[in-house]
């Protein structure tokens, strides 16, 4: 599938001998919304400095799904080494917890052979869990979860907006309003535990032995638009109708719960036509990337760049940022 990149190519095995890169431990972590060309820059990074790439994409987790997850091309696996790219199966139970857990394993062994890794993906969560760690919460009881969700769909969001900013005044202010899954997560640990969500939010940072450096690619919201759009013909034409047909008996799995799936599904059920279910995964794929902007946009550290910017610059950039953070 072809993917917007950044122009001009880097000798893939360049001298950094006045760059502190040699002394430190750095993750170069690529953010950004979906059909930006994260993979791209991903790969040209890695080759530059002969690194390896860490998926945080928790849709490309699973061998199962190909096609509607856009997994990078077999030519693109076959440029860089990757790790985290359909190593699962959907069959399996894997949190983001699990993939901290493995993502922080893999990462002190690359570190033993090589000083910079490079991280990719578009969940914030999946990022923010190696770089961060997770926040610690209590159990919640199946009865209070079913509780919330049958409340959200009897009356909508609002009573649950109004429930969570009473209850949790600090998070109300943070949280994406029009997230009813996270307010839902909200006020099952308000529920629970008696006390507000906030209070269980981290305050320090885990330990981590490497330090950050985040890009960011951007673009204006009519082009991601445009990218994803079509984005969603090519998956068309390369059989995600078929692929997801293989799949239906299974749609309860968490894994299946993927824009791109979910509506075929339901035109399978009669409950869409064939146009409105792919109107639909376009609709929701856009509200995805919009998601995602939201969720990177509260991150300060990212250095954003456009999407056609120089690779070189890009490569300065991260090699300049060394030395300032020693």
């Amino acid at each position: 599938m072809q993917s917007i990149v950044l122009t001009a190519e880097m000798n893939s095995n360049p001298t950094i001998e006045n760059c502190d890169l040699q002394n430190k431990k750095y993750l170069i972590c690529i953010v950004g919304p979906t059909a930006i060309g994260k993979t791209a820059l991903s790969i040209k990074i890695a080759n530059h400095f002969s690194t390896e790439i860490i998926s945080a994409d928790s849709r490309q987790f699973y061998k199962e799904m190909s096609i509607g997850t856009a997994v990078p091309s077999s030519e693109e696996l076959a440029v860089a080494h990757h790790h985290f790219i359909q190593n699962r199966s959907i069959f399996e139970d894997y949190s983001v917890g699990d993939f901290e857990r493995d993502a922080i394993l893999l990462l002190d062994k690359l570190f033993e052979k090589h000083r910079i890794v490079v991280m990719v993906g578009g969940s914030g969560l999946y990022v923010d869990a190696v770089i961060k760690g997770l926040d610690k919460f209590p159990e919640v009881s199946e009865e209070i979860k079913k509780n919330l969700v049958s409340k959200f769909e009897t009356n909508g969001i609002e009573p649950l907006q109004k429930e969570l900013k009473q209850k949790d005044p600090i998070y109300f202010e943070k949280v994406d309003l029009q997230n009813h899954h996270r307010i839902i997560r909200a006020l099952g640990v308000c529920r629970a535990q008696e006390f507000p969500y906030s209070s269980f939010l981290r305050t320090e940072k885990p330990p981590r032995n490497f330090k950050t450096i985040f890009i960011g690619l951007t673009a204006e919201r009519e082009l991601i638009y445009k990218r994803i759009n079509q984005r969603v013909d090519i998956m068309l034409e390369e059989g995600l109708i078929e692929e997801a047909k293989t799949l239906h008996q299974h749609k309860s799995l968490n894994a299946l719960q993927t824009v791109g799936y979910r509506e075929l599904f339901s035109y399978f059920e009669d409950n869409f036509s064939k146009e409105q279910a792919i109107e639909e995964i376009k609709k929701n794929t856009r509200r995805f990337a919009k998601r995602q902007g939201t969720w990177f946009r509260k991150n300060d550290a990212i250095k954003w760049f456009d999407h056609q910017t120089n690779i070189s610059e890009v490569i300065n950039f991260i090699e300049n940022t060394s030395v300032s953070k020693n």
